[in-house]
């Protein structure tokens, strides 16, 4: 059994993979659109080219990803994600990568007496990710 990550973009997850992609080294291994459901009928015609499900990989970890409802405002609340690094320089690049362009730091990485380094940071989009190392 596994439990993954399905987080709703809200019209944003194309542009989220193209972040994560950049920034993470994802890689996406999954991606259909609205306009590929085989029921037509409840699809909005602005929603016909938005993310319906996609799949994507954060080193080992599948996250699975969708527009949801397209309304464009996605709301990322009581979760974070959760970025185990093999070391503090690892640590620092990937806080690096989703504090900034557009993110915003909520805990400085720092040593903690638990880590080497933590901290925890919203990405661009508002999803909150922890940083951890040793």
């Amino acid at each position: 059994m596994h439990v993954n990550t399905y987080v709703i973009f809200d019209g944003k997850c194309e542009e989220a993979l193209e972040f994560y992609k950049g920034k993470l080294g994802a890689k996406v291994t999954a991606l259909m659109r609205f306009k590929e459901a085989p029921d037509q009928s409840q699809i909005k015609p602005e929603s016909k080219d938005k993310v319906m499900h996609s799949e994507f990989m954060v080193g080992e970890t599948k996250i699975l990803a969708s527009d949801g409802y397209c309304l464009g405002a996605p709301k990322f609340d009581g979760f974070s994600l959760t970025i185990q690094c093999a070391n503090d320089s690892e640590a620092e690049k990937m806080f690096k990568a989703l504090s900034g362009d557009g993110g915003q730091v909520t805990m400085p990485l720092s040593k903690t007496f638990f880590a080497s380094s933590f901290g925890m940071a919203k990405d661009k989009f508002g999803l909150g990710w922890m940083v951890i190392a040793g």
